[in-house]
């Protein structure tokens, strides 16, 4: 995890998304780039409204923003002990940059991110930017990358206890072979399946299996429903477990299926309460 990114507009969502991507650079020594998306300003023509003025006000704002923007994430990266290298001559690791485009979140994230080792966003809150769905699922669908979700309340620890949510899926296939760099530096790994929660796979305890090959420290075990949503009994039981960070398959079952029904993706992008790695 040498090249993490972090789509950052100076709100609550991004600088939980920036204490979570520092604590990872300073365990893998990576780079951090922080990513400011200039977005064009939507003008729609009315009578008597002067367009070109309006178009120009509309960007000297924007400009403004990510000036205050960059500042923001400069300082949050001394704050966390992180070089900020401006002109990528600084030889220390972890350090960071920044880069403003123009575009739209739903295209950049995805496209530019396919760059990265990983893409930091944080948690949905009631204060994230109305864009934060398009941006994450952006991420999760067009980057090819792996994805951590941050909590609002970072955990003591990130990384040393890890659970796996196992449901047999060819997403969660890929996404603890892209994690392999987390779970090797863990000190436990529990592989946690639900019952009636999975697809036609591999049991947890084959999965256990053969992570114990690599030389990881792990165990598996199955819970129940017990009347609560999937979604509620993989948060549930992950904090249960005592662990400080969460790796799952995002939407095994189809996004628009889990945007009408719900479904436990969409419920842990909405009220994870750790940190969770994510793939598609």
């Amino acid at each position: 995890m040498k090249t993490i990114l972090v789509p950052f507009r100076d709100d609550e969502t991004a600088r939980n998304a920036v204490a979570a991507a520092s604590r990872i650079a300073h365990a893998f020594g990576s780079y951090l780039e922080g990513l400011f998306i200039q977005t064009p300003p939507l003008v729609y023509a009315s009578e008597g409204i002067a367009i070109g003025g309006y178009v120009t006000q509309l960007a000297d704002e924007e400009r403004r923003r990510a000036d205050e923007a960059r500042a923001q994430f400069r300082q949050l990266m001394t704050s966390q002990s992180v070089v900020f290298d401006e002109d990528g001559s600084a030889n220390q690791r972890p350090c960071a940059g920044w880069r403003q485009v123009d575009g739209l979140s739903e295209q950049i994230v995805g496209e530019y991110g396919r760059l990265f080792d990983l893409i930091v966003v944080g948690r949905e809150t009631r204060n994230s930017s109305p864009d934060w769905s398009v941006m994450c699922e952006s991420a999760l669908f067009d980057s090819g990358r792996l994805v951590l979700l941050a909590s609002p309340e970072l955990p003591p620890t990130t990384g040393e206890r890890i659970a796996i949510l196992w449901n047999g899926s060819t997403e969660t296939a890929r996404t603890i072979a892209m994690a392999m760099p987390f779970l090797l530096a863990a000190k436990e790994v529990m592989v946690l399946s639900v019952e009636g929660v999975a697809v036609p796979g591999p049991s947890g305890d084959q999965v256990a299996h053969n992570l114990a090959r690599h030389g990881i420290n792990v165990s598996a075990t199955t819970g129940q429903l017990n009347g609560r949503t999937p979604g509620e009994a993989v948060l549930e039981d992950a904090q249960v477990s005592g662990a400080d960070l969460l790796i799952k398959g995002a939407y095994a079952h189809s996004r628009l299926r889990q945007m009408i029904f719900g479904g436990p993706t969409r419920h842990i992008l909405s009220h994870a309460e750790l940190p969770v790695l994510l793939a598609h």
